[in-house]
């Protein structure tokens, strides 16, 4: 079985970003998680004339492949993790996208108002399973301050079967353990309909979307 690693605290250097540990540090699946984000997205609408937010961009695993579809300057990413930001920017060098003119912030608070736009659409994929309730309900006030009227984010999470499930939790296919008190942490749909709730939000549950660790899918809209 595999599990999941906190990456919030590691730095990468130079030389192992130009080595490319980036890759394995948020999770591998590089094509695969990559290509997955674009195509469900799109399949929700997404159009290329879209203003876009990555939160938890990482080193633009996901993020290579909206920077491509989306008209330049229509991609922001935010991150925690310096290094990983750096990284992304590596990729973009390398992949020839920094004409495109990507957002990219480091910011610990979701303060996703620093980008000074508002979002048609937005994801969060492999973030909601490494934090804490209290930090899922200010990720969610802080995506009402940015979502346009008909805006639409998007969060995967590791589903429980119901609220405050404090057994862990094998996830296939992935073998990831997930838990009620640590990270990689578990949660139930109704869990998070009420957080949804004290954000000032509405939500819908997507469900299995072909994730290869078994998270789930949820939306979120302004009420």
């Amino acid at each position: 079985m595999t599990q999941s690693i906190n990456i919030y605290d590691q730095q990468l250097s130079d030389d192992e970003i130009k080595h490319g540990l980036h890759r394995d540090m948020v999770g591998g699946m590089w094509e695969e998680l990559g290509t997955l984000q674009l195509d469900f997205l799109k399949d929700e609408g997404l159009l290329p004339t879209d203003a876009f937010l990555d939160v938890g961009c990482g080193s633009l695993r996901g993020g290579l492949r909206f920077v491509e579809y989306l008209h330049a300057g229509n991609y922001c990413g935010i991150d925690i993790n310096h290094s990983l930001v750096l990284a992304g920017k590596h990729e973009l060098e390398q992949a020839g996208l920094s004409e495109k003119q990507p957002h990219l912030l480091v910011d610990d608070n979701f303060a996703f108002d620093r980008f000074g736009t508002k979002f048609d659409f937005a994801i969060a994929q492999s973030v909601f399973s490494h934090l804490p309730k209290g930090h899922i309900v200010n990720c969610l006030l802080g995506i009402s301050r940015v979502l346009k009227p008909q805006g639409e984010f998007f969060a995967t999470f590791f589903e429980a079967p119901s609220p405050a499930y404090s057994e862990p939790l094998l996830h296939e296919p992935g073998g990831v353990v997930s838990y009620f008190d640590r990270d990689p942490f578990h949660y139930s749909a109704d869990e998070f309909d009420e957080i949804a709730h004290q954000a000032g939000l509405s939500m819908r549950y997507i469900g299995n979307w072909g994730h290869p660790r078994d998270q789930r899918m949820l939306g979120f809209r302004l009420r």
